[in-house]
C-alpha cells in the first residue's frame, strides 16, 4: 500500500480520493457500455448470418417465386429442441428404460385429438368414392361433376337420400351396382338398404424406406444384382384398411358394465361430434393420415403450392417432447407435480379415485369434448387423459437404448401372422379410465396394432421446415 506525501492536508486528501472514485466510476461505465456495444454487434452478426434462406421453386416452367408453407389448420408449431426423455419419477418398471437426453426436429401437431366429426369426413369420402367407382365400372354416370364435361371427380359425391328413393324407381341399375356395399341376405335389417362398412376399405400404398435403404447396401457387384431385394416392388407396401371404427368397444372392453348407449350413439349422434374418435386401430390411424395428406395435396395444388411433408402419427419422442410443453422435468403437461390446481380442480379427465370417474368432471363419466381443459404451453389440449394416443413407435421395454439420440424412433410394421409381441405399439397420455400414473408425460404403455379400444384415439403431426420457423411464430 502506497503512502501520501508528508503535509498533505485533509481537504486535498478528500479531493484526491473523490477524483480516484470518479475515475473508477467512469471506467466501470465505459467498460459496461463497451460490453453492451460488443454484445449488440455480435447479435447483429449472428442474426444476419442466421437469416433463413428463401426457398425458390420452379412450378411447371413458371417464374421462380418465394416458397412458403401455409400454417396447417388446427395445428400448433412445436420448435426443435432437446429434452430428457424418460420417466419423471422413480419407478422400478422403468429400470430397463433409463432417461436420456435426445433432440427432436420441429414439427406441427394437432391441437386436439381427431374427433368423431373429423373422422366421419374420412369415412364419407371413402364411401362415396367406392360407390362412384362401382357405378362408373357398371357404365352408369350417376355422379356429380365439376364442369359440363362431366368428368369423374375424386371423390364423386353420391346423393344417398336420392339413391334410397331410387330403390323403387327405374334406376335399379344403380342399386345393383352398389349392391356389394350393402347388407345382403339374412343380414338385412328393416329396409335392408344399409351400407355394410365391413366391405368399405381405404386402399393406399407407401414406400418402406428401411427396406429401400437395405437394398442400396446389398448390391452384389459380381452378380450385378441386389441380395434379397430384387426390384422396387419389394419395398412398396400396399394396404387395404377398413374405414369404420369398432363401435362395440364400449361393450367389449368392460365386462358386466352397461355401456350400450355409448355403442349406439357415441360415433353417430351430433352430440358427440367433438368427442375424440375411439375404436380405431393403429392401422386405421395410419390410413387416416395418408388420406389427410392426399386431401392436403389436392387443396394446395389448386393454389399452385408445392406440398412438402405428409401427415403421420407422432413418434414416441415427439409426443413426449410436445406433451412437456417446453418445460424440463415436469410430470404433467401443465408443468406441476400435482393433478389439481391451487383451487383443487383437476387438470385432466382421468380416474382420480377408486371407483370415482366423475371427480374430474361433472359432465361425463367417460370421454369428454376435446379441449375442455386448458392447453399446455405449446397450445396442445388433452395431452393427459381423455383418450390415450397412438404413436408410430414399436414398443420395446428397452426401446430407449435401441433408439438414436437424434429424432429417436423404432418402427416395425408387423404382419398379420407375426407373434402378438411384435404387434405392440406405444400409446401415450393415458385416458379417462386410467389413474394419475398413466397420464404423466413420460409414462409408456402399449396396445396391439390390430386392436381397437374405447380409450385409445390419435392425433396427427407433420414435419415443419425448420429454416422457415420464424414465419410461424
Amino acid at each position: 500500500m502506497w503512502l501520501l506525501p508528508r503535509g498533505f492536508c485533509l481537504y486535498n486528501r478528500y479531493r484526491f480520493y473523490s477524483f480516484i472514485k470518479q475515475i473508477s466510476f467512469y471506467k466501470i461505465v465505459l467498460t459496461k457500455l463497451s460490453n453492451y456495444i460488443l454484445t449488440l454487434f455480435a447479435l447483429a452478426l449472428l442474426f444476419s448470418a442466421c437469416q433463413p434462406e428463401v426457398v425458390l421453386h420452379d412450378l411447371k416452367g413458371q417464374p421462380k417465386a418465394p416458397w412458403f408453407e401455409p400454417i396447417p389448420y388446427g395445428m400448433s408449431y412445436i420448435p426443435q429442441g432437446s429434452y430428457t426423455m424418460g420417466i419423471s419419477d422413480e419407478n422400478i418398471d422403468y429400470s430397463l428404460a433409463p432417461a436420456r437426453t435426445v433432440s427432436v426436429r420441429s414439427f406441427w401437431m394437432d391441437q386436439t385429438e381427431i374427433t368423431n366429426n373429423e373422422y366421419r369426413q374420412y369415412i364419407n369420402w371413402v364411401t362415396d368414392s367406392v360407390a362412384a367407382f362401382l357405378t362408373f365400372k357398371a357404365g352408369i354416370d350417376y355422379y356429380r361433376a365439376t364442369d359440363e364435361s362431366k368428368q369423374l371427380i375424386e371423390p364423386a359425391t353420391i346423393d344417398w337420400f336420392l339413391l334410397s328413393e331410387l330403390w323403387e324407381d327405374d334406376r335399379k341399375d344403380v342399386l345393383e351396382a352398389i349392391a356389394p356395399m350393402l347388407y345382403q341376405g339374412k343380414e338385412k335389417f328393416n329396409t335392408g338398404k344399409e351400407i355394410d362398412y365391413r366391405k368399405v376399405f381405404y386402399r393406399y400404398a407407401y414406400i418402406d424406406f428401411q427396406k429401400a435403404a437395405q437394398r442400396a447396401n446389398s448390391y452384389n457387384y459380381e452378380t450385378q444384382s441386389y441380395n434379397g431385394v430384387n426390384s422396387r416392388q419389394d419395398f412398396i407396401v400396399e394396404k387395404s384398411v377398413p374405414v369404420y371404427p369398432d363401435t362395440l368397444v364400449w361393450v367389449r372392453d368392460f365386462t358386466y358394465s352397461f355401456n350400450e348407449p355409448w355403442t349406439l350413439k357415441y360415433f353417430h349422434h351430433p352430440a358427440f361430434y367433438e368427442y375424440p374418435v375411439v375404436g380405431v386401430t393403429w392401422e386405421q390411424a395410419n390410413a387416416f393420415c395418408h388420406w389427410r395428406t392426399e386431401q392436403k395435396k389436392q387443396m394446395l395444388a389448386t393454389h399452385k403450392i408445392l406440398p412438402v411433408h405428409d401427415y403421420r402419427l407422432p413418434t414416441e419422442a415427439e409426443w413426449e417432447y410436445a406433451a412437456r410443453g417446453g418445460k424440463y422435468g415436469n410430470k404433467y403437461p401443465w408443468g406441476s407435480y400435482y393433478t389439481s390446481n391451487e383451487k383443487g380442480c383437476y387438470m385432466a379427465n382421468f380416474k382420480p379415485q377408486r371407483g370415482n370417474y366423475v371427480a374430474t368432471s361433472h359432465y361425463s363419466t367417460k370421454t369428454m369434448r376435446v379441449g375442455t381443459f386448458d392447453p399446455n404451453d405449446f397450445g396442445l389440449y388433452d395431452m393427459a387423459g381423455n383418450v390415450a394416443e397412438w404413436t408410430s413407435t414399436a414398443y420395446e421395454i428397452n426401446g430407449y437404448e435401441l433408439m438414436h439420440d437424434m429424432n429417436p424412433e423404432f418402427q416395425y410394421n408387423a404382419n398379420p401372422d407375426d407373434p402378438p409381441a411384435m404387434k405392440r405399439k406405444v400409446v401415450r397420455g393415458g385416458s379417462w379410465k386410467d389413474v394419475a400414473h398413466y397420464i404423466q408425460v413420460s409414462t409408456r404403455d402399449y396396445e396391439y396394432q390390430d386392436t381397437a379400444t374405447s380409450f385409445v384415439g390419435f392425433r396427427c403431426v407433420m414435419n415443419a421446415i425448420e429454416d422457415e420457423r420464424k414465419t410461424y411464430q
